[in-house]
């Protein structure tokens, strides 16, 4: 009878993480993250509403796996090459030159650790809380799921302040992290040292290497298909090598997930991976994890505690508090808007905050009224701060600037391509060699030429080709442009797209995620069309009428049809590619947030479409 009792309340939460989605598109409640919604579904189905839910092995298990994998997304989500030094000089709109993006977010953070402290020692004192350690950590954590999402719909993760927000988030995931596992080994009863961590960080540094040196073999490409998916499998066993050793040592399991993160991430994996983690992760195990967050919150045992009453706006205005008055450096490049802003987006606080929570009850450090006022004001965090981004942030500072794009050699293929450029989106310049003969005459008069002495790396950093945005690389030698694009891509470019023809070499760019462009491909496609649909050929190769990318980034569309669309004009979509899915368009589709439309019309048109979808905030 327990048994089926069990199995009948997995199937509740099943269901209604299922038809929360749903829930949330009928009542046009975008502005809510779907795990919010969970928790929120969670309490009405447990303990604080109809208490449908009973505990058993099955709810346990799927829950506390869902845990452990959200602890390891929440490693995977750290973009470590964000730590990278930006050389670039940025002018923002005001006129200032943006600060150094790594120094002024460590100095930020710090000011959020500090003050973190100072306001703890301020809780402990109004009796409203014992520990310290812990109620620091839930001050300063910031989170990453929530930060990252509302940057990307803001089409502001790109920018200066974008990237500055995002390094402080990832700088707080990191420290409140270890200090978590600090704080396990110090608070509880088990027999675990601090110094046994170093046993799981050095298995985690050793595994790293491994994974290195495999990732790129023959053997692993050829077992990565079909039904072996030897990565997903590697990616799985160290999931549970590192939680399994994290729990040998003392430490919580979470520790050993997130570690197993860390060390994904770092090894740089395909896109494509990522993409299924996320499903499977997100689909599956973690919105039974938040479903479970809310069926345990006791919200009327809460509610019936004054001084609990009393921590709730008092924890809310200390995490605001301690963010918006460090953040306030930036003061000194940014407007007042955008900087208040920032500061309640990086009040947002969730997954590191429950775990603090749920861990500190297990050892007894805080009760169980307790752990639920943590989460319940990480809930309320996490629905107001994005509004208050989204109202607040100045729409100018969301906006794509002008791309630096730089093509190295002058030829029949970039000088054409150069001046064709919409010049309201790219600044582009072309550095040629001073000993080659052009393919072109006269061009000196007509196109943006810069000589330089040769294609040396210290000449190309001192031509400022580094700081571009996109590098297209288009020598007569393929050898140099393999070179020269690796260099590039070494040194921070985002995108570098290389002119090369042989299919092995192309094969090794394409690995280091360097795009390659052939002639004698792209030729021989165009052809192949030409014969084959000349109507097509004429849409790809006529100015007016061609095929234009654009990604939808303005809420305002999410979810609305195609039929419903006020601004098609002349204008038809005749693709709209969704993460892995190419989909046939109709009166029906719905836009969703981060589709790329493929349209053609006339380029008035196009521009107002652009517009409407790109400009989010």
């Amino acid at each position: 009878m327990e048994q089926e009792s069990s199995l009948l309340s997995l199937v509740i939460v099943l269901v209604v993480a299922f038809i929360t989605p749903f829930i949330l598109h009928r009542f046009r409640l975008t502005f809510m993250p779907v795990v919010i919604a969970e928790i929120i579904m969670g309490l009405i189905i447990g303990k604080s509403g109809f208490d449908l839910i009973q505990d058993g092995s099955w709810l346990n298990t799927l829950s506390t796996l869902g845990f452990i994998f959200l602890m390891f997304l929440s490693g995977l989500e750290i973009d470590f090459t964000a730590f990278k030094p930006s050389k670039k000089k940025t002018v923002l709109h005001n006129g200032n030159v943006e600060p150094n993006r790594l120094i002024v977010s460590i100095i930020i953070f710090t000011g959020i650790f500090i003050l973190s402290v100072g306001l703890s020692f301020l809780f402990v004192k109004m009796g409203l809380i014992d520990n310290v350690f812990l109620m620091t950590l839930i001050i300063s954590t910031i989170s990453l799921g929530v930060v990252v999402p509302t940057l990307k719909e803001g089409n502001v993760l790109k920018t200066g302040i974008g990237q500055i927000i995002l390094l402080i988030a990832v700088i707080a995931d990191l420290v409140t992290m270890i200090l978590l596992a600090i704080f396990v080994s110090v608070s509880s009863d088990t027999q675990g040292n601090m110094w046994l961590l170093l046993i799981l960080f050095a298995a985690g540094i050793f595994l790293y290497f491994i994974g290195n040196r495999l990732k790129n073999r023959p053997i692993i490409e050829r077992l990565s298909t079909g039904t072996v998916q030897i990565g997903t499998r590697a990616i799985f066993t160290l999931i549970i090598v590192l939680v399994a050793l994290s729990e040998s040592v003392g430490a919580e399991n979470i520790l050993g997930a997130f570690l197993a993160g860390t060390l994904v991430s770092l090894l740089n994996p395909k896109q494509e991976m990522v993409q299924q983690l996320d499903s499977f992760g997100y689909g599956f195990l973690i919105p039974i994890f938040f479903v479970m967050v809310g069926v345990d919150l006791d919200l009327w045992s809460l509610l019936s505690d004054k001084n609990l009453l009393v921590l709730i706006p008092l924890l809310l205005v200390a995490l605001l508090a301690s963010k918006i008055i460090p953040v306030f450096i930036l003061r000194k490049w940014y407007d007042t808007k955008t900087v208040v802003a920032s500061a309640f987006l990086l009040t947002s606080t969730l997954s590191l905050v429950i775990a603090a929570a749920k861990i500190a009850e297990r050892i007894e450090v805080i009760t169980p009224e307790m752990s639920g006022t943590f989460i319940l004001v990480a809930v309320i965090s996490c629905i107001i701060t994005p509004i208050f981004f989204k109202k607040w942030f100045p729409k100018e500072n969301g906006y794509e600037r002008k791309l630096k794009l730089a093509f190295i050699g002058a030829n029949q293929l970039t000088l054409p391509v150069s001046k064709e450029l919409s010049s309201e989106q790219f600044e582009s310049t072309v550095y040629h060699k001073k000993m080659e003969k052009l393919e072109s005459q006269n061009t000196d008069m007509v196109f943006n030429i810069v000589e330089i002495h040769d294609y040396q790396n210290a000449v190309l950093e001192s031509a400022g080709i580094f700081e571009s945005d996109i590098v297209f690389i288009s020598t007569g030698d393929e050898k140099q442009n393999a070179i020269l694009a690796s260099e590039a891509k070494n040194r921070g470019i985002e995108r570098v797209i290389a002119r090369i023809e042989s299919p092995e070499l192309a094969k090794q760019l394409k690995e280091m995620d360097i795009e390659v462009f052939s002639t004698i491909l792209s030729t021989t496609a165009l052809l192949k069309a030409l014969i084959e649909s000349p109507k097509v050929a004429q849409i790809m190769t006529n100015g007016e009428t061609a095929l234009y990318e654009i990604e939808m980034l303005n809420r305002q569309f999410a979810h609305m049809t195609l039929r419903e669309f006020p601004f098609m004009g002349d204008i038809i979509v005749v693709r709209i590619f969704r993460e892995n899915d190419s989909l046939v368009p109709h009166g029906d589709t719905e836009l969703r947030m981060g589709d790329r439309l493929i349209v053609t019309g006339t380029k008035e048109y196009v521009d107002h479409l652009m517009k409407e979808l790109q400009y989010s905030l």
